[in-house]
C-alpha cells in the first residue's frame, strides 16, 4: 500500500513538474538553440533561470507593498474595477518587470560572454522564463495543475514576449556602449523596460477585464505569438558580434 502511494506520489510530482517548469525550458531550449554564432554557457543560462525564480519571490513580496501604496495614492479600493486595470499596469508590470531586468543585468552587463547582440534575447529570455516557471509553480500548488496546461500555452509565452521586447533593446544598448554612445545605452534600456512594462500590463489588464477565455484576451496571446516568434527568429538570423 505504502508503495503504491509513494509511486503514485512521484508520479504526480514528475507531471506537475513537468507542466509547471517544461514549458518554460522548451521555449528555453528554442532560442537558445537559434543562437548559432556563439551560444552562451550553460552555466550562465543556469544561473540567469534562477535569478528569474528569485526574482518572482521579490516581486510577489514587493506586490503586496505596491499595491497598498497604489490604493493610499489613487484612492481606490481593491475591488473597484479602475484599481485592478490599473494595478496591472502600475503595479504589477512596474515591478516583475523590473525585478527581472535588474538580476540579470547584474549578473550579464559586464559578462564578457556578453559579446553578440541577440545574447541580449538569450539573456532575457533565461531569466524571464525562470520568473514564469516560479509562477507556475505557485500557481499550481494554489489552484492545482489543471491550470498549468492552459498557462503553458498563454503566460509563459507571455513572459517569453515581454523578455523578447527588453532583451532586444539590452543587446542593443550593449552595442551601444561598446562604441561608446552611453546616453543612447540607457535610452534604449529605458525604453525596453517601459515597452515590456506596457506589453506586461496589457497581457494582465485584458485577462483581467475579459477573462482567459475571452476571445479579445486570446487575441492579444495570438498577437504575442505571431510578433516574437518571427521577430526571435530574425534576431538571431542577422546577429552581429560586438567590436571591442
Amino acid at each position: 500500500m505504502f508503495f503504491l502511494l509513494s509511486n503514485g506520489l512521484t508520479l504526480y510530482l514528475a507531471v506537475f513538474l513537468a507542466l509547471a517548469v517544461g514549458p518554460a525550458a522548451a521555449l528555453m531550449r528554442y532560442v537558445y538553440n537559434l543562437d548559432t554564432l556563439e551560444r552562451e554557457p550553460a552555466g550562465l543560462l543556469f544561473a540567469l533561470f534562477w535569478r528569474g525564480v528569485v526574482a518572482a519571490l521579490v516581486a510577489s513580496v514587493l506586490e503586496q507593498v505596491g499595491m497598498d501604496a497604489f490604493g493610499l495614492l489613487s484612492g481606490l479600493g481593491r475591488q473597484d474595477p479602475w484599481f485592478l486595470l490599473l494595478s496591472d499596469f502600475a503595479v504589477v508590470g512596474v515591478i516583475e518587470e523590473a525585478c527581472k531586468y535588474v538580476l540579470m543585468a547584474r549578473a550579464t552587463w559586464h559578462d564578457p560572454n556578453f559579446n553578440c547582440r541577440y545574447d541580449g534575447v538569450v539573456y532575457a529570455v533565461a531569466t524571464s522564463l525562470g520568473f514564469a516557471a516560479a509562477e507556475n509553480v505557485t500557481y499550481g500548488l494554489a489552484y492545482g495543475p489543471g491550470v498549468l496546461l492552459g498557462r503553458a500555452m498563454m503566460a509563459i509565452p507571455a513572459h517569453m514576449g515581454f523578455a523578447v521586447v527588453f532583451g532586444f533593446l539590452y543587446g542593443e544598448a550593449k552595442l551601444l556602449s561598446v562604441r561608446g554612445h552611453h546616453i543612447g545605452a540607457g535610452l534604449c534600456i529605458a525604453c525596453g523596460y517601459l515597452l515590456s512594462v506596457l506589453l506586461h500590463g496589457l497581457y494582465d489588464s485584458t485577462a483581467t477585464l475579459f477573462g482567459s477565455g475571452d476571445a479579445t484576451f486570446l487575441l492579444v496571446v495570438a498577437v504575442i505569438y505571431l510578433i516574437v516568434f518571427p521577430v526571435v527568429r530574425t534576431m538571431a538570423k542577422h546577429d552581429r558580434r560586438f567590436l571591442y
